[in-house]
């Protein structure tokens, strides 16, 4: 009788969990190894943490601003040591849902530190002893970390990463964000809407410089209006303690005093200590390895998955890597990697959700305010954007309150290459935001657009 394949998975996040779900089903012996917590940063220190917190920024904000809606709600209180209370035991709670289901599903989940051996040899380190696990495939999950900044050491007290503020027991007085990116603008936002003074420190000319720049005006609009404060064309060069508060040094020579710094500055990936070099595997000049769309690396039987990748680092992403490698390295038919199809979200204020190709063809912006579900709900900021390529939709953008509710309809438009009459002749609900989406799509069927990229 052949013995089932031997899986080896380095790292517990989404890309490691969901590779070893879909081995297990495929009857493969599974072993995982995870030295800090199933469900990986995504559900321990990054994504569930950070979205609980902005969910409670959201709610105080939504509290506040029902005033505009005729109803009075006073006085409103906020305690951030319960909030981050219930985020970190929401967090270890989803951790423990991922420990049972790969364990129902029969995986063997190995503690410690792992490493590339010998040929299809995974070496396992726990509190200085090692053990050998022997694999037929290895998948490599081991995620990534906040990058430092120099002359800068985060303490987890004043000077802050991304993973360290769920451990505040107060909210900042004046919290300085360096780095307008994804994470670096979602925080500030948060921490506006909590009640904190923000200031946030971009290096490039407007925030958010990888996406859409009209949901990121509006952003910006939407942060001044709250009481924030951008330096745009800034460049952090340090950031040091004073007393009972930080100082950032900008590289004109400027300084930011304030209670707290968040360091957002982008990612390292977890790759120092694999073996990469020895067995083969090649990475790019950032450090990320270097994957095909199947999630293969540039070693035979060695796979790559998440965040180590580089390959848009989102949690979906990640899973829908791991997948895609199991699936592939247990030879079962597979659809490789479709970037162009995967959905994304700033999770700011409001919400920014793009999805697919959105540098060509025609455009169309419609403002969310002729909206009448919005205007029942005082929405007077975003919008919904189109993209088509001949009668194709090819993408969108949803600047909105929960448009990453919003956006899956998109999404599927583009996954299905539906054509804009598709989309406009498709009923929604009214009065909806997402009647928004079909009455976006009517008037670019019924005109010639705007010239992309919009």
């Amino acid at each position: 009788m052949t013995r089932p394949p031997r899986v080896v998975i380095l790292g517990g996040g989404p890309a490691g969990y969901e590779a070893a779900l879909v081995a297990a089903q495929a009857g493969a012996d599974v072993a995982l190894v995870e030295r800090d917590g199933l469900g990986g940063s995504a559900v321990l220190t990054d994504c569930v943490p950070s979205k609980a917190l902005i969910a409670s920024s959201t709610a105080l904000a939504q509290v506040q601003a029902m005033e505009n809606l005729g109803v009075r709600i006073s006085p409103t209180a906020f305690d951030l040591r319960e909030v981050n209370r219930r985020i970190l035991d929401l967090a270890r709670a989803q951790s423990a849902d991922v420990r049972r289901g790969l364990e129902r599903a029969g995986v063997r989940l190995e503690t410690g530190t792992g490493r590339l051996g010998g040929p299809r040899q995974i070496l396992v380190r726990e509190q200085g002893h090692d053990r050998t696990l022997e694999a037929d495939v290895i998948l490599l999950a081991t995620g990534a970390r906040p990058r430092p900044l120099d002359g800068a050491a985060a303490d987890g007290e004043r000077i802050l990463t991304w993973r360290q503020v769920f451990d505040l027991q107060r909210l900042p007085e004046h919290l300085v964000v360096v780095g307008s990116g994804v994470t670096g603008a979602e925080f500030a936002c948060c921490f506006l809407a909590l009640g904190a003074l923000v200031t946030l420190v971009s290096s490039r000319d407007r925030v958010l410089p990888s996406e859409d720049a009209d949901a990121a005006a509006v952003i910006e609009q939407v942060f001044h209006r709250g009481g924030g404060t951008i330096m745009q064309r800034s460049r952090a060069v340090s950031c040091r303690r004073d007393g009972s508060g930080v100082v950032v040094e900008l590289a004109a020579g400027q300084q930011i005093t304030g209670s707290h710094a968040l360091l957002a500055i982008g990612s390292l990936p977890n790759v120092e200590s694999l073996g990469l070099a020895e067995a083969g595997v090649a990475t790019d000049d950032r450090g990320f390895i270097r994957v095909d769309r199947v999630s293969r690396t540039s070693a035979a039987g060695i796979y790559a998955a998440g965040d180590c990748t580089g390959v848009m680092m989102l949690a979906s992403v990640a899973a829908m890597q791991g997948r895609i490698a199991m699936w592939h390295a247990l030879g079962e038919t597979v659809a490789p990697l479709d970037l162009p199809a995967v959905s994304a979200t700033v999770f700011t204020r409001p919400e920014i959700a793009t999805v697919g190709d959105r540098s060509t063809g025609r455009s169309i912006l419609l403002p969310l305010r002729t909206n009448a579900r919005a205007k029942m709900e005082s929405i007077d900021d975003g919008f919904v954007k189109l993209f088509v390529e001949g009668r194709t939709v090819t993408g969108g953008v949803v600047c909105s309150p929960h448009a990453s509710e919003l956006i899956h309809p998109l999404a599927l438009a583009v996954a299905a290459r539906l054509t804009i009459e598709d989309l406009a002749t498709t009923f929604t609900v009214y009065p909806s935001l997402s009647g928004s989406i079909a009455e976006a799509a009517r008037r670019l069927r019924g005109s010639a657009g705007q010239p992309g990229p919009g």
